[in-house]
């Protein structure tokens, strides 16, 4: 077949369809991934595919009731946690017909609706959402309509699947282990969360919660002192001249996320204090960064790869009417001690 006429209008299924020798029906059968489809079928039609360089119109799918395309949102690409999380969801559906699409609208609850309402507008199969700031009325609407994992959020529901950490004893590990070097002053910065947003048990409640219970188990509830900022370099700095710069200075920092602890990192610099020797830092998420020759920072490993990878699984089991019942997978944190943290200095 001469497929230079093919030149200048895109290729349809029928063209492939009479390339490959088929029915359109059978074409359709493997781009859906149909039960009952042939080793045999399946390889003549991908060949066919790939020879006449066809896509397939997400309108046009969407309109026979699936695009293959998951929506994932996210507050802000500065996190390297998140690219953690989406390396395991690009990972998990690296061998599947899916696409996945980014909406990263920022802090702003207004913003992140209206990008959520954009990806349900185009008819995406399925949602990811990461610590979404709506509130959690919209999430559940939402989700009655499109499948959708929340990842972050401890809140269950009958609507959605979720994937969490658990931020509380995460939170315990990072007390337990400044405690243990003989730190009391141990300030913890953590996000300020999305305010009336009906959202009983996000991180950084179950963050703070944590470690409450942490410093009163090591008996320093009345050196605890929690300071919410945004998860960016620029929050974690203002946080930490805050911090740093006040009467009497905390020994130890936590930050609930790493790219924070960088800016507290800053804050150091800037005033002269000295990591670890004047005051211990810990992060949270143990991004690539973290393990950097000259970072070196202690933080809590929550698993991202297989956050990502998980929610992404569940997803598909949705999408596809594997499963109707909500599922929640929690993930262990470990803390992952490097450089950043030592005994407190001499008074």
């Amino acid at each position: 077949m001469d497929t230079s006429s093919k030149r200048g209008k895109r290729v349809t299924i029928t063209d492939v369809a009479q390339h490959a020798g088929v029915s359109t029906a059978a074409v359709s059968k493997v781009l859906r991934n149909a039960y009952g489809v042939s080793g045999a079928m399946q390889e003549k039609v991908r060949a066919a595919m790939a020879e006449l360089n066809y896509r397939p119109h997400a309108a046009a799918r969407g309109m026979r009731g699936r695009t293959y395309t998951i929506g994932v949102l996210l507050d802000n690409i500065r996190n390297t946690f998140f690219a953690d999380i989406l390396e395991g969801v690009r990972d998990q559906l690296r061998d599947s017909e899916y696409t996945v699409l980014i909406g990263a609208p920022g802090f702003r609850q207004a913003d992140q609706s209206k990008t959520i309402q954009s990806l349900v507008d185009r008819q995406m199969d399925g949602l990811i959402l990461i610590a979404p700031g709506t509130p959690r009325s919209e999430v559940l609407a939402t989700a009655a309509e499109t499948p959708t994992v929340v990842i972050g959020h401890h809140d269950p529901a009958e609507v959605h699947d979720s994937v969490v950490d658990a931020d509380g004893t995460g939170a315990g590990l990072v007390v337990d282990h400044l405690a243990a070097l003989g730190h009391r002053r141990i300030a913890l910065i953590s996000a300020p969360g999305s305010k009336n947003g009906q959202w009983k048990k996000t991180p950084e409640i179950a963050l703070t919660e944590g470690y409450l219970e942490a410093m009163e188990r090591h008996g320093l509830r009345e050196h605890a002192q929690v300071l919410p900022t945004a998860y960016t370099d620029e929050g974690g700095y203002a946080a930490g001249m805050r911090l740093l710069a006040s009467p009497e200075p905390p020994t130890a920092v936590m930050a609930g996320a790493d790219v924070a602890a960088l800016g507290v990192y800053r804050a150091a610099h800037q005033l002269g204090l000295r990591i670890p020797e004047d005051v211990s830092l810990v992060g949270y998420n143990n991004t690539a960064v973290a393990a950097l020759a000259p970072v070196q920072l202690t933080s809590v490993d929550q698993a991202g790869h297989t956050m990502g990878a998980s929610a992404a699984k569940m997803l598909i089991e949705r999408v596809e009417g594997q499963r109707d019942r909500a599922m929640q997978t929690t993930m262990t944190p470990r803390l992952i001690v490097r450089r950043s943290t030592s005994a407190p200095a001499a008074p």
